[in-house]
């Protein structure tokens, strides 16, 4: 089933359900035009209400069967022939058009994909299709209708969010509003009349389906009626008329064809609800308030309106006989509305001259004559009527009541719990309706007359005050804005029942009650807890009613008083009667009384003497009930019931009852007569009077919830004027209401407890827990209620008693309702929400009280945790519902804490209790505390489902707050715990996350066990569950995934609870593909994608590979196919494919497009694991080609930060820059993450080229942007772009100054958000909570408002800024990773070198100017640094600068000491650890580079001037500071402790110093040298080294790591950089160099020779020690080189050391043509003779006899060294047979050598390239061969003999035997010297006629090609000092006194310490050896020294030629040795034929 399209159809893809969900507000992103365009190809569908999914026809067969069908939005559709079928078999069982079967089909594919029942494979799937598609299209075709709806409303709203739409397509869809009505109607009876299908005739399950859709339809028809005669269509005669003959012709919509189908629970409630709208609609097109207006109803001839209904004569008479012809008292309404018409109709007649003609029949018709005339009576005949409606037997307040509490159209929970098919419950303009209707009676007949008064008060009480605020606001206030100065009959109601106060207390306190538009109380049966928050309008109109009301009640005009007859005669008379002159009249009627002396009332007014009365009653019997004209406060009555009920109920309790209260206050004879309540005759129940009580309470609460400036002056009119008269102790202070209230409940909970079996006072307690609760928020009387608290032990007990309220609560469970335990929640909610809301202002002003609040809170939280959350999931529940509100508010008040107090913060409010609460649920949680979160999260699905099919909806809805509140709860607690010290250990909470779940015994169906992870997975699917479930549980998945990361020794990962992870990873793949899916919860579902992508490898190879099976046809991925039996779809294809559009998401959701890349960015970060998906995306150049787009984008200028004003956007106040912040923000990131990809595939190509050989290609990332990158234009943009920073410290610090001086008890930390920052929103609420500012500030805010605001626009700006400043440092980053990765491919090129260098000038310049500090500084500074660390890494250094190049980089220089010196960001600072982020490391690597490329232009004639030099000596000057300065505290740091960071800094520290120090560069060594000694860095860097692990034998796995130890190798070059400049290496000797190398790791083991070249613990490399060993010979030369002749002290303390590392020496010198060679072993041979060499070459005349002896020991072994080295380099085959490799690097290089062929001469061995590794090695032999024989010249006085008489030669030195015989075991002959003279000739004979640099090797990564010049070098070498060596000895020994051997053979036992056995025995051979050489003497007697003069006289004539071209070679004029040896030979050495 498979098609192409080029573009996606908004008909496919949003189905009508979601269109309707848009145009009633929930737009979720999607904007008006985009409205618009899904609105405008369906209007036909939407015009045509009878069939809007057509008909089968012949034409659109036609199409489908083309295979190509255009739709209405000119998309075309590809219908393939398996596609026909099923759409054709669609077309016929559902008997619609086949072009509409085609679009609902793929609809219904696109978005709720195939079900799991349908086989793709079978032949019966078209049927299964359909069987599964109908519930879909029979719910399209009611949305079709009730898409109409929002249009209607926003048609006639202008402030509605989708006015603009609905006033363009309203007109288009509905033309004509009457002629429309008049369709809906008809098609509304046919549908009553129509009967069921012939093809489910026989199918009694899908009759009954068929027929419930069809009463669905009526009803959807009917509301779609009544919105279209709300507003748009005109009452007409006609249609009015048609409107009631339909009403009375379906019997209010009763009377169905298919009623037999129709007798299940929904399909009777359907019925019902079609009854009840036709009866509104009735009432509706009546137009009552029009009517009842003045002037509203016209009777004429020619009306002015003719398209009203009374205009028509005929209509009137056909509605009149409708109205008559039913008697039911289902009609009671309409007949009530249409009496009412009448009357003003008649009235108006009556007040004609004379009734027009066509009137006449209409009038006759209401009261025929006999005579056919028409008769008066018929005017009058409304009276009759409405006697008639009002009559109780006509049940009209019980229908009206019946309907306000029974009918889902007024009631949410009852269309909750119905299931109601009621498209809008409870609509604002149904109640409207009936209040019409209800205003109508009153005005119809008087109140006082109306039969059924209690019916009339409690159908009042049920419209205006039994609903949500939001449905009865608008009516209330405008009963009190209009109704009430209307007219008297509209507000008689209310004065009956003011008129009858007190003696009637309740029906005022109810009717006030209702009037508040506070909606119902939560004791009402009727109540939801749906938990909207109020709106803005609807806080207004609560404000306004409750204002008036207060108002009203605070000044009764009347007080209305029972009066015994008696009291009005005698001599004690009170009152008495006025004759009717004196107190009768027109105002009021009736006999009149008056008071003789001053009476104080209940309430404490006192009723002047002489006060008229009015009778109410009868003038007949004992009693008469009199009305005071006399003005008091109600408010004061009511205490005056309160505190008379206290004190009733304290004497009950007393012991026999005789308590009273006995005052000694003083009593005055003067004191008006004080009446009590009883004495007034106020009716109270003396049993129980709770339920005035309960009203009385309930009243206040209403008044004063959520408004406490009016609970202020309500509790001032209480307290103020004469205290009640039930106040006796006249003493103290009477009662207020919270004492009166904190009573009541006190002894309401103890009188539930006391009295057994006794119902606890359920109502009562409530009562009285919801005013405390509402007086909390009134700021002067709150302490109060916290004080009482705290007091008593009732309410949450102690720590040693859980309290009385625990047994009260327990009572509840008997029953399963938990009024009071949900009334107790709401306490301790109010309790938090003050104690936060005040706390900056009591901890600042009342530090105890504070104290007290956390006291009661922590005692509040215990109780509910321990009493009610840990046990609530196991008590009995009436409704389930209550149990899940009982969850939800726990774990609402546990959000709460940790929103307002993270257990994080240490000397923050409320610290302990978000510690107790983070214990109970994480740290030391318990099975119990966690279960009832766990096991809710795992059975909601299916008690969800369970609810649905049972219908209990109300409960459902409950459930998705549950979910709401305690997925939110899981997150925040996921979250903190990444951030506790506790991080790496896995929680209880996690583990039960973890692990399969007991479903619960309560819960009917649900499964037995479940696991967590997979049931959070399945919300995320679940649209029934509204918006936030799914958003939440993607969010606590990503919290669960992350903190499982970070836990040490968790096994656990996501896929491995998953169910079935294919379907789950399908699932959020479609989600985030769905164009039209909740913005936010897309941007979850990345969230979560990337890190499992980035932490769980099996969960991201599924979403990277999509290698998942799934049908063709399943899902929201597309509704087409490529025709194949599966589709793989992946996050990645669908990323890749949404990056298509990038430059619409990039204008319109760059959130979305932001989190797409970041997701890409993680896939390519992990490379290596998802090679073979990335292969196809990276070998297709569109893909980086967009990137490249998205790269060369211009961000454009940063926005403000300033907020100038606020806007509201979805709801939420913000600042007007927010929108330009996040969108500049998120556009940043999206650059970030394209760079960041790019750079990251670049990497992956190099890293892949890495083993291949010579490979240039590019890679299309890079020539994806190679274009911008050398373009100088962009680059010069997009760098600066990057490395700009909107960051403004002085925000933070201008805040912090303001919250010290105004609020000093708050901190930003405190405010600090809690999310990860990868789920936070860019703009002004990014970085601190502005909902927690605005809480905390809100006590402020009636002081000084402008100061909080203030406050708050700082914070935004805060957000604002740090948003800005996040992303572009994040940007910064991203570029220098690219730049790093671009090194190989623009690294050498002279035009971008030079553009890089102006940028790096102009970066450099910024960061040298820098003058903003704080820690985010640390971190952009380091970015930038590293940023220009990267530009500088591309520039590279050069040897051809131009003179532009040379100044731009000599601005750089200027720029970096600029930067070292910048006190802002100091690069101390950040050396010695005091910021964040340190940025030194990028500095010194920034430094190297300008120190080593000045050393490049220093060295080049003319190329600076001397301001130039200046700038670079004033560089070297600041950086050598710096960098000595930070040496000397790293050293101290390296001594404490081993880490890598401080090997770093050392390892650069060292390397600038290295650079800065150099002769060439800085040839003044005084001043660094100075500040050397003044930090003593040299003797720390010492110290340090004898203290430290030399080898790093101390954490193994590092050492294996990192192959080196740590600190060694950046010590000792360290030191290696002083040893080569005297003065420096001066002060290294002085500072006890040598005393430190004695002394250290390693010396016992260099003692004992036991160095080796490798170490067991690290195999196939160096030895670290050998290593060490190495440089600390090179460095003790290097110091003796620099010393030279003037360190005679240095030189002895040197031969101590040597005759301390002898053995290892030895060792080293030891080595023979049969022993293995390796590379470190031949550096240290090498080091060895080095040092020998210095020391020769600085004591060549000593005397000293330590030096003698050491330069003896060398001596002996060195000439056996030198006959070894003979050998190996005339024997290079031989040579590499003794090769063994040490590291991995060696032995592939040495493998490869050994391929090529073997070297027949040794010359060979450095044939170029032709074995390249044997080269090199015979390269530094040679080099080894030169440097033995110049020490061993140096040390025979070599250069004496050639320049002084015989007389003054070193004849001891005569140590080469004069023969030419070459023996491995001896000592090295003249034969031997010869012979490597011979090879190292041959070598240059070879060398010398090719090019210089012709390589004879190739380049390594540690080492330089091989070149020709090179190795001519050291073969020169060689060859002159054996030569020299050689004529020298030989003269020597000519000159010896005695031609023998020496007298003194130096004998190693003289520097030998004790060594093994072995080494022993070698010497005595050695010894022996030597002996029998004494017997050459004989032979050299026999002209055997002139066979050697000759040979060297020949030697010396073939070389002299072959050194003069290597001169020419090395380009050097060296004096040509050859000739003065040739001379000396002739002259000294040849003897006489």
């Amino acid at each position: 089933m498979a098609a192409d399209t080029s573009k996606r159809s908004n008909l496919v893809d949003v189905t009508y359900q979601s269109l309707h969900q848009n145009l009633s507000g929930h737009l979720e992103g999607t904007t008006l035009e985009q409205l618009a365009d899904i609105i405008k190809p369906r209007v036909e569908q939407l015009r045509n209400i009878a069939e809007p999914f057509g008909q089968p026809s012949d034409a659109s067969k036609k199409k489908v069967d083309s295979g190509s069908v255009t739709l209405a939005d000119g998309v075309v559709l590809g219908v393939e022939d398996a596609d026909k079928e099923v759409v054709f078999t669609i077309s016929k069982k559902l008997n619609i058009d086949q072009v509409q079967a085609l679009v609902l089909l793929r609809s219904f594919l696109y978005n709720e994909g195939l079900p799991e029942g349908v086989d793709t494979d079978s032949a019966s799937m078209a049927d299964e299709l359909v069987a599964a598609i109908t519930p879909f299209y029979y719910s399209e075709r009611l949305y079709i209708l009730r898409t109409l709806t929002p249009l209607f409303r926003a048609d006639q709203n202008a402030s509605d969010v989708v006015h603009e739409v609905a006033s363009e397509f309203l007109p288009k869809i509905v033309p004509d509003g009457g002629a429309f009505a008049d369709t809906i109607i008809a098609e509304y009876l046919r549908k009553t009349y129509a009967g069921i299908p012939e093809g489910a005739q026989n199918d009694p399950r899908q009759a009954a389906a068929w027929a419930k859709q069809n009463a669905k339809e009526q009803l959807v028809m009917l509301e779609v009626l009544f919105w279209t005669m709300w507003s748009y269509a005109s009452c007409t005669g006609p249609l009015v008329a048609r409107i009631y003959e339909a009403a009375y012709e379906t019997h209010l919509g009763s009377r169905q064809e298919n009623s037999t189908f129709l007798l299940d629970e929904e399909s009777v409630q359907i019925l019902q609800d079609c009854a009840a709208l036709w009866i509104l609609i009735t009432v509706e097109v009546l137009e009552l308030e029009r009517a009842g207006g003045p002037g509203g109803i016209e009777i004429s001839a020619n009306p002015a309106d003719k398209d009203i209904y009374w205009a028509s004569p005929d209509s009137l008479k056909k509605i009149h006989h409708a109205v008559i012809s039913q008697g039911n008292s289902n009609f009671a309404c309409t007949y009530v509305a249409w009496t009412f018409v009448l009357s003003r109709i008649s009235r108006t007649a009556l007040e004609l001259k004379e009734i027009p003609n066509s009137y006449k029949g209409f009038f006759d018709s209401l009261m025929p004559q006999d005579g056919g005339g028409y008769s008066k009576d018929g005017i009058r005949a409304f009276e009759l009527m409405g006697k008639v409606g009002l009559n109780p037997e006509a049940g009209l307040f019980r229908l009206m009541l019946t309907l306000l509490t029974t009918s889902p159209l007024f009631v949410t929970s009852v269309a909750w719990r119905t299931g109601s098919s009621v498209t809008d419950p409870n609509a604002v303009a149904y109640r409207s309706v009936l209040k019409g209707l209800l205003i109508a009676v009153v005005e119809l007949v008087p109140v006082e007359l109306i039969p059924e008064f209690d019916g009339l008060l409690e159908v009042w009480v049920a419209l205006f005050g039994r609903s949500e605020p939001q449905a009865v606001a608008g009516i209330c206030r405008q009963f009190w804005e209009a109704d009430w100065h209307e007219g008297i009959a509209r507000r008689a109601i209310v004065e009956v029942a003011r008129s009858r106060f007190p003696v009637q207390l309740r029906p005022i306190v109810r009717l006030l009650r209702a009037l508040t538009a506070s909606g119902f109380l939560d004791t009402d049966p009727l109540s939801t807890a749906d938990h909207v928050q109020p709106t803005t309008e609807l806080v207004e109109e609560r404000q306004m009613c409750t204002r008036a009301v207060f108002d009203f009640f605070d000044e009764l005009s009347t007080f209305t008083q029972v009066i015994h007859v008696s009291q009005c005669g005698g001599a004690h008379a009170l009152y008495e009667k006025l004759p009717d002159r004196y107190g009768s009249s027109s105002a009021t009627p009736g006999p009149s009384y008056m008071n003789l002396r001053p009476i104080r009332l209940p309430g404490g007014s006192i009723l002047p003497p002489r006060s008229i009365g009015q009778l109410l009653s009868s003038d007949g019997g004992d009693l008469i009930v009199v009305a005071w004209q006399h003005k008091h406060s109600g408010w004061k009555l009511l205490l005056e019931v309160l505190t008379d009920y206290v004190n009733r109920r304290r004497m009950q309790s007393s012991a026999g009852g005789s308590y009273s209260d006995v005052s000694f206050g003083h009593r005055s004879s003067n004191q008006p007569l004080a009446l009590k309540l009883e004495d007034v005759g106020v009716e109270m129940d003396r049993s129980g009077d709770e339920g005035v009580i309960i009203d009385i309470l309930d009243f206040i609460r209403s008044v004063v919830q959520e408004n406490p400036d009016l609970a202020q002056q309500l509790l001032i009119s209480m307290e103020s004027g004469d205290p009640v008269v039930s106040h006796t102790m006249t003493e103290a202070q009477p009662p207020d209401l919270v004492q009166l209230t904190t009573n009541i409940l006190e002894e309401a909970l103890t009188r539930s407890v006391g009295q057994h079996h006794a119902v606890p006072c359920t109502n009562l307690i409530t009562s009285a827990m919801s005013v405390l609760t509402a007086l909390l928020a009134v700021p002067n009387y709150s302490n109060r209620v916290w004080l009482y608290i705290r007091s008593t032990a009732s309410l949450f007990g102690s720590d040693r008693n859980v309290g009385i309220t625990s047994a009260v609560l327990a009572a509840e469970r008997l029953t399963g309702h938990y009024t009071m335990t949900l009334s107790l929640l709401h306490l301790v909610e109010a309790l938090f929400t003050e104690a936060s809301a005040t706390v900056l202002l009591v901890t600042q002003q009342n530090p105890k009280l504070q104290q007290v609040k956390e006291e009661v809170l922590m005692r509040a939280a215990r109780f509910v945790h321990s009493e009610i959350w840990v046990e609530h999931m196991g008590w009995k529940y009436a409704q389930l519902g209550d149990r899940f509100e009982i969850g939800r508010r726990v774990s609402t008040f546990y959000i709460e804490i940790f929103k307002h107090s993270s257990p994080t913060l240490k000397d923050a409010p409320f610290t302990k209790l978000s510690q107790a609460i983070a214990d109970a649920l994480l740290f030391k949680a318990t099975t119990s505390t966690v279960n009832p979160l766990v096991a809710s999260l795992v059975t909601g699905s299916s008690v969800m489902n369970m609810l649905y099919g049972s219908r209990r909806y109300g409960d459902a809805r409950r459930l998705v707050y549950l979910l709401e509140s305690h997925l939110a709860l899981t997150r925040v607690l996921l979250t903190f715990k990444q951030k506790s010290p506790g991080a790496s250990k896995i929680c209880l909470l996690e583990q039960a996350l973890c692990s399969r779940v007991g479903g619960g015994s309560s819960f009917e169906g649900a499964s037995s066990r479940a696991d967590p992870v997979d049931a959070l997975a399945s919300y995320v699917r679940e649209r029934s569950m509204g918006d936030v479930v799914p958003v939440t549980a993607m969010q606590v998945l990503f919290a669960l995934c992350s903190s499982l990361s970070t836990s040490e020794g968790s096994a656990s990962t996501i896929i491995g609870h998953l169910s079935d992870p294919e379907a789950t990873v399908s699932t959020m793949v479609r989600i985030v593909q769905h164009p039209y899916d909740d913005a936010l919860l897309r941007n979850a579902v990345w969230n979560f994608i990337t890190l499992a992508v980035d932490k769980e490898p099996a969960l991201a190879r599924l979403f990277v590979t999509g290698r998942f099976r799934m049908p063709s046809i399943k899902g929201k991925e597309k509704a087409e196919d490529s025709g194949g039996p599966t589709k793989s779809v992946s996050a990645l294809g669908v990323a890749c494919d949404m990056l298509e559009q990038w430059k619409e998401l990039w204008e319109l959701n760059p959130k979305l497009l932001a989190s797409l890349l970041r997701f890409l960015d993680v896939v390519w970060q992990h490379g290596h694991e998802h090679k073979s998906s990335l292969d196809p995306i990276r070998d297709d150049g569109k893909f980086f080609d967009r990137l490249g787009g998205i790269v060369a984008e211009e961000l454009g200028p940063t926005p403000d930060c300033h907020t100038d004003s606020y806007v509201t956007t979805e709801g939420v106040l913000h600042s007007d820059h927010h929108d330009a912040v996040s969108t500049y923000s998120y556009r940043s990131a999206v650059k970030s993450h394209a760079v960041h990809i790019l750079a990251a595939d670049i990497r992956m190509h190099l890293r892949a080229q890495e083993g291949s050989c010579g490979s240039t290609k590019k890679p299309r990332s890079f020539t994806a942007i190679e274009g911008t990158l050398r373009s100088e234009d962009q680059i010069t943009e997009l760098i600066p772009e990057a490395a700009s920073s909107a960051y403004r410290p002085e925000l933070h610090d201008e805040f912090a100054d303001l919250l010290k001086q105004h609020y000093p008890t708050l901190s930003l930390q405190q405010l600090q958000a809690q999310e990860p920052i990868v789920e936070r929103e860019y703009g002004d609420d990014f970085a601190f909570s502005m909902t927690l500012i605005r809480l905390r500030l809100n006590a402020y805010a009636t002081d000084d408002e402008v100061q909080v605001e203030e406050a708050i626009r700082q914070l935004h700006a805060i957000n604002m800024n740090l948003s800005l400043a996040h992303v572009q440092t994040t940007l910064a980053e991203s570029w220098q990773y690219l730049l790093l990765q671009i090194v190989p491919y623009l690294r050498g090129d002279a035009a971008v070198r030079s553009q890089l260098l102006a940028l790096a000038d102009s970066l450099s310049a910024g960061i040298a100017s820098e003058q903003r500090s704080g820690e985010m500084m640390s971190n952009i500074h380091s970015a930038r640094l590293s940023l220009l660390l990267s530009l500088l890494e591309i520039t590279w250094f050069s040897t051809s600068d131009k003179k532009t190049e040379i100044d731009r980089f000599l601005a750089l220089v200027k720029n970096t000491r600029g930067i070292i010196i910048n006190t802002a960001q100091s690069p101390a600072k950040s050396i010695l650890g005091q910021v964040p982020v340190p940025f030194h490391r990028p500095l010194l690597q920034v430094l190297y580079f300008c120190a080593r490329h000045s050393r490049s232009l220093v060295r080049r004639p003319k190329t600076l001037t001397a301001e130039h030099r200046l700038a670079i000596a004033a560089l070297l000057d600041a950086a050598l500071v710096f960098v000595i300065d930070g040496l000397r505290v790293t050293f101290d740091r390296a001594r404490l402790q081993l880490d890598l960071d401080i090997d770093q800094d050392l390892e650069l520290l060292v390397a600038v110093f290295e650079q800065c120090t150099r002769p060439d560069l800085n040839p003044s060594p005084t001043l660094w040298l100075t500040r050397c000694q003044e930090t003593d860095v040299v003797r720390a860097s010492l110290q340090l080294f004898s203290r430290m692990d030399v080898v790093g034998l101390s954490d193994i796995s590092l050492l294996r790591a990192r192959k080196q130890p740590l600190y060694t190798p950046h010590v000792l070059t360290f030191h290696m950089a002083l040893a080569s400049i005297p003065p420096a290496a001066e002060r290294l000797a002085g500072e006890g160099l040598l005393a430190a190398y004695i002394e250290n790791a390693i010396s016992a083991a260099i003692r004992d020779g036991k160095i080796d070249v490798t170490i067991p613990e690290l195999p196939g490399e160096e030895s670290p020690a050998h290593r060490a060993y190495c440089s600390m010979l090179a460095i003790i030369a290097g110091v003796s080189t620099a010393l030279g002749r003037h360190g005679q002290y240095f030189e002895a303390e040197v031969c101590g050391l040597l005759q301390f590392f002898s053995e290892q020496i030895h060792r080293a010198l030891s080595w023979t043509i049969d022993d293995p060679l390796s590379l470190p072993l031949l550096e240290e041979i090498e080091q060895v003779v080095n040092l020998f060499g210095a020391i020769a070459q600085g004591t060549a005349a000593s005397t000293n006899d330590p030096v003698k002896r050491v330069t003896q020991f060398f001596t002996s072994d060195a000439l056996l060294l030198l006959q070894q080295l003979n050998y190996a380099l005339t024997h290079p085959n031989h040579l590499a047979s003794l090769f063994e490799p040490i590291t991995s690097e060696e032995r592939t290089k040495f493998e490869a050598d050994r391929a090529s062929s073997s070297v027949k001469t040794p010359s060979e061995a450095v044939d170029p390239m032709r074995r390249p590794f044997l080269a090199r090695l015979v390269h530094r032999l040679y080099r080894l061969s030169g440097t033995l024989l110049s020490a061993l010249i140096d040390i025979s006085g070599a250069e004496n003999v050639l320049l002084l008489e015989p007389d003054e030669w070193q004849v001891s030195q005569t140590l080469v035997v004069p023969h030419s015989k070459v023996v491995l075991g001896e000592p090295a002959s003249l034969g031997t010297l010869l012979e490597l003279g011979n090879c190292s000739l041959d070598i240059l004979r070879l060398l010398v006629d090719r090019p210089p640099t012709q390589a004879l090797t190739p380049a390594t990564s540690v080492e330089k090609a091989l070149d020709v010049r090179d190795t001519v070098a050291v073969a020169r070498r060689s060859l002159e000092a054996a030569l020299l060596y050689a004529v020298t000895q030989l003269a020597l020994w000519l000159s010896k006194p005695e031609f023998d051997a020496p007298a003194h053979e130096p004998d190693a036992d003289d520097m030998l310490v004790e060594g093994p056995p072995g080494e022993s025995m070698s010497v005595e051979k050695r010894r022996a050896a030597r002996k029998a050489s004494l017997t050459l003497a004989e032979r050299l007697r026999r002209g055997m020294t002139g066979e050697m003069a000759v040979d060297l006289q020949g030697l010396l004539g073939k070389a002299k030629p072959v050194i003069a071209k290597s001169a020419v070679v090395l380009g050097e004029k060296e004096v040509d040795l050859t000739q003065v040896l040739s001379y000396f030979v002739q002259e000294r050495i040849s003897m006489p034929a």
